[in-house]
């Protein structure tokens, strides 16, 4: 079995690259500098050539507050190219693709969890490509799973978790939203529900069409970064302040759902897949970040 999979530096990408993965299993993983997803002609080229069983697109413009004034890039990256790699995968035979979405593709106003068969209606510009992208995969391939994900946070890559640290080692103050609601879901349990769907869709049992999955229990961003700075900072000594802000006094960093609290019945139905502790997973997380600061 072979796994083609776009994107290896961003942080499900780093996760998939050091998988442990099953003996048989063969993978191809391509960063920017192997295949730039912006040009089509070798994106569609390379899952051509690749001969795989299995795609996994995990790259993306991830950068909300960015893509707000770089709009033709998040366009190009999260919208035009998910289409490039799903009609080539299209080709191959019998070669499902494995599409990364997220819940920014909501508005955020429901009260309850998002189901995968809720209205769409993104807030943003990074919200509205990535929405963009999942209708262009579903336009062109019948064989995908698009898996929506909230605030995914991991050791590689440069996110949230990094961010919060970067602030706390300043002394700078840390301001968290704290009237947004989600559900923190770690890297590497988004790389171990790829690889698990991956290998069941090569063994003939996939079930196509769009999944939720995200880690358990909500908290809001400011609840985040202050699990984030319990974890960094044990002990009885004085810790760094997390200050509390309303997303609006962020602009266009702070256009996100007010809820991205994702429903995951349907991904434990038909794939078996539970949704992850995320306090456990920010413990792995904040190991190996401060590992890489002593090495």
């Amino acid at each position: 079995m072979r796994i083609l999979i776009f994107g290896k530096t961003g942080q499900v990408g780093s996760e998939l690259a050091r998988y442990s993965y099953p003996r048989g299993v063969e993978v191809l993983q391509l960063g920017r500098d192997d295949c730039d997803v912006e040009d089509f002609r070798m994106t569609a080229l390379a899952v051509r050539h690749s001969a795989a069983d299995v795609v996994i697109n995990a790259t993306s413009y991830t950068d909300p507050a960015r893509a707000e004034t770089d709009r033709d890039h998040a366009r190009l990256v999260n919208a035009v190219a998910p289409g490039t790699i799903a009609k080539a995968a299209s080709e191959l035979v019998a070669c499902p693709v494995i599409h990364l979405s997220t819940a920014d593709v909501f508005d955020g106003a429901k009260s309850e969890p998002w189901r995968e068969d809720d209205p769409v209606g993104p807030l943003s510009t990074f919200g509205r490509t990535k929405e963009a992208g999942e209708r262009a995969v579903r336009k062109v391939h019948d064989r995908h799973v698009i898996l929506r994900t909230s605030w995914v946070f991991g050791a590689g890559g440069d996110g949230f978790v990094q961010e919060t640290l970067r602030q706390a080692r300043a002394g700078s103050e840390i301001r968290a939203i704290s009237d947004q609601r989600g559900c923190p879901t770690p890297a590497r349990d988004v790389a171990d529900a790829c690889v698990r769907i991956a290998l069941a869709a090569a063994a003939g049992q996939g079930k196509w069409g769009t999944f939720h999955y995200c880690g358990a229990e909500p908290t809001t961003w400011q609840g985040f970064a202050q699990a984030i700075i319990d974890e960094a900072f044990p002990g009885p000594a004085r810790k760094p302040t997390v200050v509390p802000v309303a997303s609006a006094d962020l602009g266009a960093a702070g256009r996100r759902p007010a809820n991205a609290v994702l429903d995951c019945g349907l991904i434990r139905a038909d794939y078996g897949i539970e949704q992850p502790d995320w306090r456990a997973g920010l413990k792995a997380v904040v190991q190996d970040l401060a590992a890489e600061q002593v090495a």
